[in-house]
């Protein structure tokens, strides 16, 4: 492992990271960097638990979706228990699938059967937030070495303050985007009802209420009818 040119590659993701402008790009760049950083490494993806539900985020290939529904099926696997793991362990590793795997007895078998010879999962983590698991994968039985697992864990700790950083300006967007529209709904019932700033948004929040319906939701029924009937 070449740990100058490693550094290098590192700082480059970096800027790429700042530059992106949506979570997508994020996630797409960091699983990029991960087929291109990590040696040994085919194919990588994100996954995250919803419960017990996985979401397959930004796979390099069908490889990793693949593993991804097999770990959920199964409820075992080395991303599904990185990924929902708040204490202890945040890097899970089978170094060669042609061996038992006592720890994951029924998901290593079937995994070899869809080609993958080895893998490893990093928590995606920050000090206030679990996000999910990065996950890499290689077609062949003992590709990850030690210095492997470090470039992955030095990624994934790097890659996680990406993706809350993105996550977060992604949220203040549509923030401000449903503050917006609100304030236009409410011009519009202000207008048409002749009703006060406050009496138009009770007549909003009271709708959303009666109707169990968010109020950007209502908001963006308001301005593309001209109104709520």
């Amino acid at each position: 492992m070449d740990w100058a040119q490693f550094a290098q590659q590192m700082a480059s993701m970096a800027r790429d990271l700042l530059a992106q402008t949506s979570v997508d790009a994020t996630l797409e760049r960091v699983t990029a960097s991960a087929v291109d950083l990590v040696e040994g490494c085919d194919a990588a993806g994100i996954l995250v638990l919803h419960g017990t539900q996985v979401q397959s985020l930004s796979p390099t290939e069908q490889l990793v979706i693949d593993s991804d529904r097999l770990q959920e099926r199964l409820s075992e696997g080395p991303c599904f228990d990185a990924a929902r793991t708040k204490e202890g362990e945040r890097v899970f590793r089978i170094p060669d699938f042609t061996q038992d795997q006592p720890r994951w007895p029924k998901f290593a078998p079937q995994a070899h059967e869809l080609g993958i010879g080895s893998m490893m999962g990093f928590l995606l983590y920050t000090d206030e937030e679990e996000l999910g698991a990065l996950n890499v994968y290689s077609r062949s039985p003992g590709a990850f070495t030690d210095a492997s697992e470090l470039a992955g864990w030095l990624l994934a700790s790097h890659a996680a303050v990406s993706f809350s950083s993105a996550r977060t300006h992604t949220q203040l967007e549509q923030a401000l985007s449903t503050r917006h529209a609100i304030g236009e709904a409410m011009g519009i019932i202000m207008g048409s009802h002749h009703l006060s700033e406050d009496q138009a948004f009770d007549v909003l929040r009271r709708y959303s209420q009666e109707k169990n319906v968010k109020l950007r939701e209502v908001a963006r029924l308001v301005c593309e009818r001209g109104g709520l009937t």
